[in-house]
């Protein structure tokens, strides 16, 4: 009588943590409620971003009530930060393949308007894109097709014309990024375009994500033309190798490997030495980065997924405290329903790291 007395508080406390465990297991080790104060839900993740940018939210609001002046006026100040830059005019050019009436209002009045001559590429690519849709090339139209390749061509012509107008600037090269992939510019055509970025822009975040995208397998290249970055060093094959800490580019190897082995990779494959060491130097890259580096989110996000994947929960809820509430980002973007995936993801987290 005396043990059993003495098992009392034991089972007191293991009882409680054993039926929340069985819950969880019968759920399929996911909780749909928030893991803890100050996490959000699914239906309040923002699908859009990766991060919050008020600025960019004012001059959204601005050009959609048909003033334009406020985003001219904030991509000019961005001066030769050109992540920045791009970002803005990317997130302008969305929004402006949706409705482009402020857009021609703005070249109406500054007809040579390098700034809106990079909005407008950026617009064309992204309406190119949206006109092709998703889907693999089996379930996509011709009709899709001859749009998407016309409009791309479009898109061409504005990129070289904002060259033209600001040679200088990289982001006008980087609009054609994505012409490039949907054209299928030769591996010789697209290092001539990657060199006039390189030479302006060397360690430029999303660039280089473009490029990666070009090198894959899935559009014009392959798993080694990836992982190598090109098939020579004129391609910046040591693009990682060269970046300084905080450049973040050490996403690149991880992202390649998600590109060619995520769909069907088991659970040892995420937890290779190699894999780890991988992840190490992300950890390592984001401990180094600026606190306002713009893409700081991005790579943080792709972290939380890998650190969860290799059972580093402890470490992957440090991330996911600091990236919730904005999903737009790798993995979760590559998914049907990313604030469904990155809540499970990340609930399955806070659980394990108990």
């Amino acid at each position: 009588m005396a043990r059993l007395l003495l098992l009392i508080p034991v089972l007191l406390w293991v009882t409680p943590w054993l039926v929340r465990r069985f819950k969880a297991s019968r759920a399929g080790g996911v909780s749909t409620t928030p893991p803890e104060p100050g996490l959000l839900p699914q239906d309040r993740q923002n699908t859009k971003r990766s991060g919050p940018d008020p600025e960019l939210d004012a001059v959204l609001a601005a050009v959609r009530s048909g003033d334009w002046v406020p985003a001219a006026q904030l991509l000019d100040d961005t001066g030769d930060d050109w992540e920045r830059r791009d970002s803005l005019a990317n997130a302008l050019g969305k929004d402006a393949a949706d409705d482009d009436t402020w857009l021609k209002a703005w070249q109406a009045e500054r007809p040579d308007d390098p700034t809106a001559a990079v909005v407008e590429a950026s617009a064309l690519v992204r309406l190119a894109w949206n006109i092709r849709g998703g889907l693999l090339a089996s379930q996509t139209t011709q009709q899709q097709f001859q749009g998407f390749h016309g409009v791309l061509l479009r898109a061409q012509t504005a990129a070289r014309e904002a060259v033209r107008l600001a040679p200088e600037d990289p982001c006008a090269h980087m609009s054609e990024q994505w012409v490039a992939i949907g054209l299928g510019y030769s591996h010789k055509e697209f290092r001539a375009l990657w060199a006039e970025i390189d030479s302006r822009a060397p360690h430029h975040f999303s660039a280089h994500l473009s490029a990666l995208q070009y090198w894959c397998a899935k559009w014009r290249g392959s798993e080694q033309l990836a992982n190598s970055f090109a098939a020579d060093a004129d391609a910046d094959a040591d693009a990682v190798a060269a970046a300084p800490a905080g450049s973040l580019l050490t996403v690149l190897p991880l992202i390649s490997w998600f590109e060619h082995h995520n769909s069907d990779a088991v659970d040892k494959d995420y937890r290779t030495p190699e894999m780890r060491s991988l992840v190490d130097a992300l950890l390592a890259d984001v401990a180094a980065a600026p606190a306002g580096h713009l893409k700081l989110r991005y790579a943080r996000h792709l972290l939380a997924y890998f650190l969860y994947k290799q059972n580093r929960y402890q470490e992957a809820v440090v991330e996911f405290r600091l990236v919730d509430g904005w999903v737009d980002a790798y993995p979760w973007r590559n998914h049907p329903d990313p604030a469904k995936f990155y809540c499970a993801i990340r609930n399955l987290s806070f659980a394990r790291a108990k």
